[in-house]
Formats: C-alpha cells, structure tokens, sequence
C-alpha cells in the first residue's frame, strides 16, 4: 500500500505509539486527523510533523464515547474530504490481579480499549470503503498473544482486538472488499503507558511505585521506530505486525508452548 498522499486517521495521537506512527507516515507524504483527549500533546504531535507538505488537523475525542465516535467521520471527511487509513490505537491500562481490580475499572479499560476499536472501526468503515484501498490498522499488545497474571484486565482487551481484527480481516476478504486489516502486538515500547496506568485496590503506594519501576524496566524501544516498523509493516500488506525482539521471542514460546509458556517466560521475565 502506497501512503502517500492519503489521509490517516490515529486515535490516542497524542503521545507514545500513536505519535511514532504519526511521524512514519508524515515522512511518507501522508495526512493526517490526529485524535486524542490530551490536547496539548495533540499540538505537540501536529509541531512535530509539520513541514512534510502535508495536511493535519487535531481532533479532541474520547474513544469511550459512543456519539463522539458516531460523529467523528463527518468531522475528517470535512477536514480531509477522505479516509484511507484507520489507526485505532488509543489504550490505557490497569495494573492488579483479578480481584484487585474494581468491575467499573475494568469496564473503564474495555471501553476504551477494546469497544473503541470497534465502535471507531464501525463509524469509519463507509468512507474507507469509499476509498477503493484502505486499511484498518488495530493496536494490540504482546499480551494479546501472552497473559501474565495481574494482566487480566489488560490482557483481555488486547485478545479481544486481535481476534475482532482477525475476525473482521477474513470477512471483507469474503466480500471482496478492498480494506486490510492489520493487528499490531508491540512488545515494551518506551511509552507512558505504565506511568498513567490506574492503580489498583489494596495497593499502597510503595509497593505500587516498585511495581510499575520493575514493569518500566521492559519499556525499552522508541515510539518513533515502532511507528516505523508498524508503518513499514502497512505498506507491505501485513496482517499481522510483532514489534521488537522481545515481543518476537514471547510469540514463539507461546507458540511452542501455548499452555506451558508462562514456566519459561515467567522465570525469563524475573
């Protein structure tokens, strides 16, 4: 798929991932509606790929809202006049074993992470189909392949979008549409992602500093590059898209082992 010249739409751009894939596809020639609630960092992306001759607007939008999303396309089709391109990559996370986590925190996760993929994918699907080739790029995780424990909320949203994706990909195939769908499993990219995570009930603040200070440690690689690679990854026409060295090596345990695999990769990980 060629990129240039067309219009993506990236939720959860403000920072992170979401600004890394920004950068990739602006170097490519693309534009962009960059969305997301934290409006500050949302200007800050639109500074930073300035000067590629592109067109870029800033949206604000919660992904949790339901009328925000069903709104949403109308607002890029009269910024851009088009939409080729679908990143839903807007996420959050909460850390905690299953009990830990209070039910309206975990619902707060699945909204976001999990029905905001589907809801952004159902509002935007009629002007991607308008395009006559397009993509649906949807951000998963490495524990969409894996589930550690105290990962249960996580986890749960991010197997839910890889098999949503999956799913999907193989019924516009059927159809005959021209849209492909990618399902992106980053590994620890150097996101904020643990920083802002909710903390989780019966937690004090000692042991929850320690955890995410050990969880941190994992956060290796620049958003910048893993935007490349999952951009690099869209213009090949990938269905599915692992990013980093360490995610790769999970998804082969898992792989190899798909019941045992936490004996292996749980003493690796400690």
């Amino acid at each position: 798929m060629k990129v240039e010249g067309r219009t993506a739409v990236i939720t959860g751009a403000a920072s992170g991932i979401g600004r890394g894939t920004a950068l990739a596809l602006a170097k490519r020639g693309c534009n962009l509606a960059l969305a997301d609630l934290n409006e500050k960092g949302l200007a800050e992306t639109a500074a930073l790929v300035g000067g590629h001759g592109i067109k870029v607007s800033r949206h604000r939008l919660d992904v949790a809202s339901r009328d925000a999303v069903a709104a949403f396309p109308e607002t890029v089709l009269a910024a851009h006049g088009r939409a080729d391109l679908l990143f839903n990559n807007a996420g959050v996370a909460i850390g905690g074993t299953f009990e830990q986590v209070a039910e309206e925190d975990f619902d707060w996760l699945m909204e976001i992470n999990f029905w905001g993929v589907v809801r952004m994918t159902r509002a935007f699907l009629p002007l991607l189909r308008a395009s006559g080739q397009a993509r649906i790029v949807n951000i998963s995780s490495i524990f969409g392949i894996i589930a550690p424990p105290g990962q249960t909320a996580y986890s749960a949203s991010k197997f839910a979008v890889r098999a949503f994706s999956e799913s999907l990909r193989r019924e516009l195939e059927a159809e005959g549409a021209k849209i492909g769908v990618t399902v992106v499993h980053p590994g620890g990219v150097a996101t904020s992602i643990a920083k802002s995570a909710r903390p989780p009930r019966g937690v004090n603040d000692i042991d929850l500093e320690a955890q995410t200070a050990r969880f941190e440690k994992f956060l290796r690689m620049p958003p910048a590059r893993a935007g490349e690679i999952i951009v690099a990854g869209v213009e090949k026409d990938r269905p599915r898209v692992i990013v980093g060295n360490d995610a790769r090596f999970m998804a082969i345990v898992e792989r190899c082992a798909p019941v045992s695999y936490w004996k292996l990769l749980g003493r690796a990980l400690k």
